[in-house]
């Protein structure tokens, strides 16, 4: 689960989106400021608010002052600091509204970021200690959440730390990082991470010493618990293993950080620590709850430390045991998994039962706090959000696709999720039914179907999730729900939602998809407009000249960060050029051909390859010796670290856009291009690399390892993205050792539960991916495979403005983009169906020299 979502579902119940767009918000704090006088500049970047006296320069990096505040004074603080660096002419920026706040601080929320209000921007050390002096006594008394990135300014809301004031970036590790300039000039990485940090070449300020020595001068000796490791975090606090120093018993220890961690009612973690305690030492003796300990504070954060529950959460045993993930699964195995979860659900239900007999409402039961051992008994953890059935509230936070609606009291609560839970261990998709309640029946029908389930167990399921005062809701009839589907009228179902979601009216974005979008920039290949419009004209739904010209201001606003295909300026000019805009492009590929020498990533998505590829293209369309050349250079290059290139590290890199298939795919079309066989020998090599690091999966099927027991079928990462540089490898070297290994990649590709639709991450990557071998070489298990796919991909199916949509990644929100959403969908259908096998560029097979 990435956590990095939840901050990006506050602003819209469609689509990941940031909270900077309703300029007449209710909770803006620019209606409580005075106007700005004469001489300011202002401006808005995402959530920030960002003002600069006229005629000041700011400098590119130093030390920089947080204000910190909580929800119920960010107000009140902002207005103070607002006057004080209005009057004495500093620059500054602020979160423009309440609820941005409140969503920077809730449970979710990146920890490095938590508590920043305000951001000050000193001239230098003399007036950072100056500001720090003055305000320090402005904001005397003022609460909140501690910046864990900074150092603290005595007691009160005030953090330093030193880093960039304007947006400088670095690759790392095939990603744009926000830089600061080292000694030398060249840049560096801006650390932002949960721990203060301060550059090796820089002399922490002398009037800054005290506070550091305050900051670490805790005694160890005062904690009476030594943390083994960490097992959980999030803004509200970390959640540890540990021993007791006093007997060496093994516990848990729960931290929770005062205002931080909120919930929706702006209750912190340290409110929900204390409800915890209550609530524990209430269900004492109790099978399946933890043994409450102790509760104790040390420096600023509250600690709850209780027995230690052996198992994992119900939603690894789900990945390790469910069958439809597998290819090849027989009636039987489908049998004993159908009798093993119906027996998970009679635990969970009796330890609910045993809560409830106590008056005690669990309230957050869902996949991650139930554990389970190798035998299959069964415990919960987490009971922050419990309560006793008197008490006058019902919890504000909880998990998607378990939380039970405002219309649930009581035991109700509980029964929601113990519900929801019945249709989750047998269809792990409940996230889709909160964009699509319509889908609940059809998902029903599907558990019924396929693992022999009663009647009156779905029944049972129905009724529960069902909003009170309705009827069932009719099963979802979309285009895709026919029994035998005109893909043609499910592709114009697709284009209709996606142009029904464009915002021309804006400049970060046109069409909604990934979050990425806001990190790497709305006119990107993989996130951003150039690969919608793209999908929508190659898959032959139409082009859109207002679009395209949205796409070409956007690029002349704000230039790519990068120079890679899928995330940068490489796959824009690839889209403009498409479109006939030759001279943009052509400035594009001209200006970050710059950029390369400081560009190290191999891969496809952000790195070297991409780059090649496309300027290998732009030879062939331009018939230009200067681009192949260029091209010619990277591929040289790429062969040179491939020789020197280490084994596999213990995370999955290998795949499509991040492994060394990307420059296998530049080396083999090099050869077609050429015929030199020199490239074919590196397309190998490179594919040998990928090889490497996959292992054979629980299925029998060979996948990328992905860490100690997940493996990854998919196309970004995974063996499907091995399998379709492979499988045209083939077509020069059918006698390759690595060719053997084919069957095996596809039948990782094979499985009948996938958890996204999308292309690179999800289902139809694997669709395309089967579709491209068996056009080389027809196999029926595969070719039933793939109507498996087309099937199942009706499970996620949203419909949107009369037409139809897809959930993004983590199945929070639609995405309409490339990578993750409905464009991508549209160009898979549209390659498996008009027999092209380029689904992506680059991929479309090319005649043996």
């Amino acid at each position: 689960m990435d956590l990095r979502y939840e901050a990006y579902c506050f602003a819209d119940r469609h689509f990941y989106d940031v909270q900077s767009h309703a300029e007449t918000s209710v909770d803006d704090f620019s209606r409580e400021l005075p106007e700005l006088p004469d001489g300011w500049s202002q401006g808005e970047k995402n959530i920030w608010r960002h003002l600069h006296p006229k005629g000041a320069v700011l400098a590119k990096q130093g030390w920089k002052i947080h204000v910190s505040a909580t929800v119920a004074n960010a107000g009140r603080v902002l207005k103070a600091t607002y006057d004080y660096c209005v009057e004495h002419r500093i620059s500054f920026k602020y979160l423009r509204t309440q609820s941005i706040v409140l969503a920077r601080n809730s449970k979710y929320a990146p920890r490095e970021a938590s508590g920043k209000l305000v951001a000050i921007y000193p001239a230098d050390e003399v007036e950072l200690e100056r500001i720090l002096v003055e305000l320090s006594e402005l904001l005397d008394g003022e609460d909140g959440a501690y910046i864990l990135s900074d150092l603290r300014y005595g007691a009160g809301p005030l953090y330093v730390r030193y880093g960039g004031f304007v947006e400088q970036w670095l690759e790392r590790d095939g990603k744009q990082v926000l830089a600061i300039e080292g000694p030398d000039g060249e840049l560096v990485p801006d650390q932002r991470k949960p721990n203060f940090w301060v550059p090796e070449w820089v002399e922490l300020p002398a009037f800054l010493v005290p506070h550091l020595a305050a900051r670490n001068g805790g005694d160890p000796d005062e904690f009476p618990y030594d943390v083994v490791r960490s097992l959980h975090f999030s803004n509200g606090g970390g959640v540890y293993l540990a021993t007791r120093k006093a007997d060496g018993a093994e516990v848990v220890l729960k931290e929770a950080r005062p205002h931080a961690g909120l919930d929706r009612d702006n209750t912190d973690a340290v409110v929900r620590l204390d409800r915890e305690f209550k609530i524990l030492t209430r269900l004492d003796g109790i099978p399946g709850v933890p043994q409450v300990y102790d509760r104790f504070t040390v420096w600023e954060h509250h600690f709850l430390a209780m027995e230690y529950m052996p198992g994992r959460p119900l939603g690894q045993w789900l990945g390790m045991h469910y069958p439809l993930t597998h290819n090849g699964v027989g009636d039987e195995r489908i049998t004993e998994y159908t009798a093993r979860a119906l027996a998970v659900v009679d635990r969970v239900e009796a330890t609910v039962e045993a809560l409830h007999q106590r008056g005690v409402v669990f309230a957050d039961l869902h996949s991650l706090n139930i554990l389970l051992d190798d035998d299959d008994s069964m415990s919960l953890i987490d009971f922050e959000l419990s309560f006793h059935l008197d008490a006058p509230r019902r919890p504000t936070l909880g998990a998607p696709g378990f939380q039970a609606p405002p219309d649930r009291e009581g035991f109700e609560i509980d029964e929601y999720p113990l519900a929801a839970l019945r249709l989750w261990l047998f269809l792990p998709l409940n996230e889709v039914l909160e964009l699509a309640p319509s889908r609940l029946r059809s998902h029903l029908d599907f558990i019924r179907r396929r693992f022999g389930l009663s009647e009156e167990y779905c029944a049972r399921i129905e009724r529960v999730l069902t909003p009170r005062g309705e009827v069932p809701p009719a099963p979802a009839r979309t285009s895709l729900d026919e029994r035998d589907p005109d893909w043609r009228a499910v592709c114009r179902d697709i284009t209709t939602a996606i142009l029904a979601s464009a915002t021309p009216e804006r400049t970060d974005r046109l069409f909604p998809g990934d979050i990425e979008q806001f990190e790497v920039g709305g006119a990107c290949f993989a996130y951003g407009a150039a690969g919608v419009l793209h999908a929508l004209h190659v898959s032959g739904q139409g082009r859109f000249p207002e679009y395209e010209q949205w796409l070409q201001d956007s690029v002349r606003r704000d230039p790519p960060k990068q120079p890679g295909f899928f995330t940068g300026a490489h796959g824009i000019a690839y889209v403009l050029e498409e479109f006939g805009h030759q001279e943009l492009a052509t400035d594009l590929v001209t200006e970050y051909a710059k950029t390369l020498p400081g560009t190290v990533d191999h891969g496809l998505g952000s790195g070297l390859s991409g780059v090649g590829l496309n300027l290998l293209h732009f030879a062939d369309v331009r018939e230009d010796d200067d681009f192949l050349g260029q091209a010619i250079g990277i591929a040289d290059r790429l062969g040179l670290e491939l020789q020197l290139a280490e084994g596999p590290g213990p995370k999955a890199k290998a795949g499509l856009l991040h492994g060394w298939s990307g420059p296998a795919l530049l080396f083999l079309r090099l050869f077609e291009h050429s015929g030199d066989r020199g490239w074919l020998d590196l397309a190998g090599q490179a594919l040998d690399r990928d090889l490497a690091e996959c292992m054979v999966a629980l299925d029998g099927s060979t996948q990328v390892r992905d860490g100690g027991y997940r493996t990854l079928p998919y196309v970004e990462v995974g063996g499907a993205g091995i399998a379709l540089v492979l499988n045209q490898y083939a077509r020069h070297a059918p006698d390759a050792e690595s060719v053997t290994r084919l069957p095996d990649l596809l039948r990782g590709a094979a499985g009948e539960f996938v958890i996204h639709p999308g292309l690179v991450l999800g289902r139809m990557g694997l669709l395309a991916t089967l579709a491209q071998a068996v056009r080389r070489q027809p196999d029926p298990v595969f070719e039933q495979a793939m109507r498996r796919h087309l099937a199942a991909l009706a499970w996620h199916a949203v419909p949107y403005r009369d037409g139809l949509a897809f959930p993004g990644m983590q199945l929070r929100r639609l995405s309409m983009d490339l990578n993750t959403g409905g464009a991508g969908v549209l160009l898979a259908l549209a390659s498996v169906m008009d027999g092209d096998a380029s689904v992506l560029p680059f991929l479309g097979a090319a005649p043996t020299p």
